[in-house]
């Protein structure tokens, strides 16, 4: 998923952020007469006390079928097509969720509680621990893919999405699939990462028992009539009788280890600090905020998100209205609530930042010439749209529009995702973020993004703010408290690295720690400042590198700054280091990566392809980590 449609480039106008079914004990087999000695039963019983439900089900439909096809005394051995049958994949739903930030692997966890509502024998992987040859061994998948950066798979999925495309890919002629990918459209690969896996298995011989559906950034009404269509259809099959090995789970079988809070129940907590950490004279207005979790059991690691959701401006709504001719107190039905349009507006949809849909509709409706020019054009729509609020949209021409018109236009509010900024082992019951407003003049009217202006200008202390944690397991410090960590986060995207040092240091890990970071200005803009001088007199931090672009005549970046360090990141690579980056994909996080492409081929003394594979090898390893958006 791509963080946050708030998100500026970086060094103009900052960044803003931003299973397993449960096993019980295995029963004992049952006392009745059996044809096998008391040596093969013990045997029989040692085994299965290591099988899974879903591997005894296996186990039990593969013995039926060479019951099946077991040759008498006077027939001739087990032919092919015997063989065939003995050998046909397990009957059950798999499902694989690629997941950057945690939205899609909300989506399979979904599908995998309504599955097993319905009796339906499911199991629910991470794509960094499924192996593609088990597809041969699949009746019924599917697959949730987020798409990262520029049609790039999710960190987890890398090594999944390489083995499908290469030749040791297995022919699934027997595997039917369904794949539902999340997305923005407003970036040029529009869920390419799903696309990618429901070609590579087509190519591979599996057959779509349901199309392929592409969900934009308001995804949770289309997931949800997918998924019910989904599972339909998957328990007809598996009800027919046509899979040989087929068990359902008991109707009703909870899914465990969820939060009592999450996207859809969030948990109304307490803003308790909001302050400014960039001086006065800085470009950038970045706060500091501080949310009290206290009483709510929420728990969270370094590296995870919290998800914010924000009500918008009222005066931006009462704008929005008046462009389009509507007095705010039209009566309007949401999910079967009655609303003024107004109300809608402000607590329902999303009015700040425009989309390839909003401008296209508009065009349509209003006629304009320049919009309809736009819409001809799809690099120029893409990116009027992706630097055009809402309201200046509108405004291209003068369009008396309804309620309903003016709501048809509108994507639903979704949530805000900010990288955490603490340690809970440092803060306990509460959770902080790093959030740069966005800001920016349109003629002589102000424009501000809809949850950075919300969390720094609108809320104040003392009131409430629904939350939710996003777990990231794709962005973590490593379980060996010993090796290294070089960490990359310019701007905000030194917001995990707050928790990851906080982190370090209460567990008294003795790894070494190693930070780039760069801004503006070092007067202004050197975000917590204080703290890393702190953590660097104690020795938490090992090494503090600093890149601030307008402090001299040619600007100097964080990749800058890694290249002249060239030899000693190797030495901490070699070491065992593991490497995170943070913030700005687009532009700096692409810099940085070639960076350390140009570190490993100078110091590793390797060809490019060679660094290139290196580089890559690292992520699979999970040495490399990202959190761009």
């Amino acid at each position: 998923m791509n963080r946050d449609v708030e998100t500026m480039s970086l060094n103009e106008k900052g960044s803003v952020n931003k299973n397993v079914a449960s096993q019980g004990n295995t029963p004992e087999l049952p006392s009745i007469a059996s044809p096998l000695n008391d040596q093969q039963l013990n045997q029989l019983q040692q085994t299965v006390t290591d099988l899974s439900s879903q591997q005894l089900a296996w186990v039990s439909g593969y013995f039926w079928g060479l019951a099946q096809n077991q040759p008498t005394a006077s027939s001739t051995p087990m032919n092919q097509t015997a063989v065939a049958i003995a050998a046909k994949p397990a009957g059950k739903l798999s499902i694989i969720y690629a997941s950057q930030t945690g939205n899609a692997k909300g989506v399979a966890e979904a599908l995998e509680q309504e599955a097993k509502a319905q009796g339906i024998a499911v199991e629910l992987f991470d794509a960094g621990d499924y192996k593609g040859k088990n597809l041969a061994k699949e009746t019924h998948v599917i697959i949730v893919a987020s798409t990262n950066g520029e049609g790039e798979a999710p960190d987890n999925a890398i090594e999944l999405h390489e083995f499908l495309q290469s030749k040791k890919a297995p022919k699934l002629p027997n595997l039917q699939f369904g794949v539902i990918g999340l997305g923005d459209s407003s970036y040029e690969f529009f869920c390419q990462t799903g696309k990618d896996f429901a070609e590579y298995l087509s190519k591979l011989g599996a057959t779509p028992f349901i199309d392929r559906i592409d969900c934009d950034v308001d995804y949770e009404a289309d997931a949800q009539k997918w998924r019910v269509k989904a599972l339909d259809t998957v328990k007809d099959a598996l009800s027919s009788g046509s899979e040989a090995e087929i068990v359902q789970l008991p109707v009703g079988a909870a899914a465990v280890g969820h939060s009592p809070y999450s996207r859809q129940k969030p948990y109304t907590a307490t803003l308790l600090t909001n302050q400014k950490i960039t001086g006065r004279d800085s470009g950038k207005d970045v706060r500091h905020i501080e949310i009290d979790l206290e009483d709510s059991g929420i728990s969270y690691q370094p590296g995870d998100a919290l998800g914010v959701w924000y009500e918008n401006s009222g005066d931006l709504a009462n704008a929005i209205l008046s462009k389009v001719g509507l007095s705010g107190v039209e009566s309007i039905d949401v999910d079967g609530e009655s609303l003024s349009i107004h109300s809608a507006l402000v607590s329902k949809y999303e009015i700040t930042s425009a989309n390839l849909q909003l401008v296209t509709k508009f065009a349509e409706l209003s006629g304009s010439k320049k919009l309809l020019k736009l819409v001809e054009d799809k690099d120029k729509l893409r990116q009027y749209a992706s630097n055009t609020q809402v309201i200046d949209v509108l405004a291209e021409k003068k369009t008396k529009l309804s309620a309903e018109e003016l709501l048809g236009l509108l994507r639903r509010l979704t949530p805000r995702l900010y990288s955490i900024a603490s340690a809970q082992s440092e803060v306990d019951e509460e959770v902080h973020l790093t959030v740069a407003l966005v800001e920016y003049q349109q003629g002589e009217d102000s424009r501000f993004g809809g949850a950075s202006s919300y969390l720094s200008r609108r809320l104040e202390e003392g009131e409430e703010v629904k939350v939710f944690i996003e777990n990231n397991n794709n962005f973590k410090l490593p379980q060996d408290d010993n090796t290294p960590v070089i960490m990359i986060g310019p701007g905000t995207g030194i917001a995990p690295f707050r928790s990851f040092v906080q982190e370090r240091d209460n567990r008294d890990a003795k790894g070494k720690n190693w930070i780039f970071f760069g801004d503006r200005t070092f007067t202004q803009d050197f975000l917590y400042q204080v703290e890393w001088q702190k953590y660097l007199k104690s020795g938490v931090l090992t090494q503090l590198d600093v890149a601030f672009s307008r402090d001299q005549h040619e600007k100097v970046y964080v990749q800058h700054r890694i290249l002249e360090q060239a030899a000693t990141v190797w030495e901490w690579i070699e070491q065992g280091a593991h490497l995170y980056i943070c913030g700005d994909a687009n532009r700096m996080a692409k810099d940085v990566h070639e960076a350390l492409i140009e570190v490993v081929e100078q110091q590793g003394k390797m060809s490019r392809d060679d660094a290139e594979e290196f580089v890559s090898g690292l992520r699979k390893e999970k040495r490399y980590q990202r959190d761009v958006y």
